[in-house]
């Protein structure tokens, strides 16, 4: 039987990816515009879930395989400061990417070093 930080350790990372998915997707929301057809939002909407897709079959996996966890959130969040590092550098630094680091890849980092522990957890039962 797990004892309640066992738990705790096993849970936080899957339900963290899932409020994080769901706040992601939030972000497609500024695709419903009206005047625009149905289609024109539909491919918006996929367009900006592509990622949230992705991480989702991922977070399936990762579920059992805790390393995969690890690995895809950890890749999603280096690719995102790589994104913001880009855009920074070719339009100025400004403060707010600072806090696009923040908001995004922060908790992405935080999700895989939380599947990370619950790994290393596992291990130890």
């Amino acid at each position: 039987m797990l004892n309640n930080r066992s738990k705790f350790v096993y849970w936080a990372p899957r339900v963290l990816s899932i409020l994080f998915l769901c706040f992601l997707a939030m972000f497609s929301l500024d695709e419903i515009v009206p005047g625009r057809g149905l289609g024109e939002i539909l491919i918006g909407l996929l367009m900006h879930n592509l990622p949230v897709i992705i991480l989702a079959g991922l977070l399936v996996v990762a579920w059992k395989k805790e390393a995969v966890g690890t690995a895809a959130f950890t890749a999603a969040g280096c690719l995102y400061f790589v994104f913001v590092l880009t855009k920074a550098l070719k339009t100025g630094l400004h403060w707010y990417y600072l806090a696009w680091l923040a908001t995004i890849a922060g908790p992405a980092f935080l999700v895989a070093w939380l599947f990370r522990l619950s790994r290393r957890n596992r291990g130890k039962q």
